[in-house]
């Protein structure tokens, strides 16, 4: 997951502090977890999710292949 948040927030164009104000998550919890230091409740991350305006399949991901791949 942590290498889809730092995507997902980077495309967004948000700075770790900006995307911890959009989504009332600290910006030291979203490094820790962009580096892999720390695992989230699953609240966490339906926060995160919602700031970013994705899906919680978006950050998480589905690794199956797709049809066409």
């Amino acid at each position: 997951m942590q290498t889809r948040l730092k995507e997902w927030r980077q495309k967004r164009g948000l700075s770790v502090r900006a995307l911890g104000e959009l989504s009332k998550v600290h910006y030291v919890s979203i490094v820790r977890m962009e580096s892999g230091k720390l695992d989230p409740q699953l609240s966490t991350v339906l926060k995160l999710c919602r700031a970013l305006r994705i899906t919680l399949n978006q950050l998480i991901g589905d690794h199956a292949p797709q049809k066409g791949e």
